[in-house]
């Protein structure tokens, strides 16, 4: 997979990670790319389609499939963070709702897509989704279980030629970590180092100095040995 020449469709397009991933997409030679917004969105560069996608509105999905003639790269990076205690379930149920099921929502609607092109799913998830941060819990929860959701999809894509990538952020400079008084890698550094690794067919992609630290240990531990041993059970066809 090489971006130059491809199709690439991105969530959650008009700030942070997103928008470093449009700006990186173009540099690297994209043909198209489509930005997803919940509001209009304007871009300089005539290569840049305005979507307006909410990924909870199955309505703007099915528009979203419409208007996108054909799709290499589908970037699911629209997500939702709040600080709580697990007090409130309405939360935990909104972060859901956005971090998992608008990320099922919205790649399933571009399976046939992404089959007719032999492409790619990148979901932007968080290191939180193997060890979660107390002030955030249900942003880790849901991440948790998009990480499971993504290494679920790459085993029953795998046969149709799709690959699926979880990308495991760290700290990012993002308006959503903006309180957090740690160090943190910039958005355009983030974008880079994500698509060298869909370009490198990485399962996992670790993109910046902290998640990049537990690279090593995940790609050769038991829990990624147990992965490939269970992708197993899904028959070709």
């Amino acid at each position: 997979m090489t971006i130059a020449g491809k199709t690439i469709l991105v969530t959650g397009a008009n700030r942070g990670i997103g928008r470093a991933l449009v700006e990186e997409a173009l540099g690297r030679g994209a043909a198209r790319v489509y930005a997803g917004t919940r509001r209009p969105l304007t871009h300089p560069d005539e290569r840049v389609v305005p979507l307006t996608l909410d990924v909870t509105d199955a309505g703007q999905i099915r528009d979203a499939v419409t208007a996108a003639e054909s799709v290499d790269v589908l970037v699911n990076n629209a997500g939702l963070s709040v600080y709580d205690d697990l007090s409130d379930r309405a939360a935990l149920e909104r972060l859901l709702e956005v971090n998992l099921y608008g990320t099922h929502g919205v790649t399933s609607a571009f399976v046939p897509a992404l089959t007719r092109s032999r492409g790619a799913v990148v979901n932007i998830l968080s290191i939180t989704a193997w060890a979660p941060i107390p002030v955030i819990p249900a942003y880790s929860i849901s991440k948790a279980a998009a990480f499971s959701l993504s290494q679920s999809l790459r085993a029953l894509l795998a046969g149709a030629g799709v690959r699926v990538h979880a990308v495991m952020t760290g700290p990012v400079d993002t308006d959503m970590s903006r309180a957090l008084d740690i160090p943190k890698a910039s958005p355009e550094s983030v974008a880079h180092a994500i698509f060298d690794g869909v370009e490198k067919g990485d399962d996992e992609i670790f993109p910046d100095p902290v998640s990049d630290a537990m690279a090593e240990s995940w790609r050769g531990g038991a829990a990624k040995a147990l992965e490939r041993q269970y992708a197993g059970l899904v028959q070709p066809g």
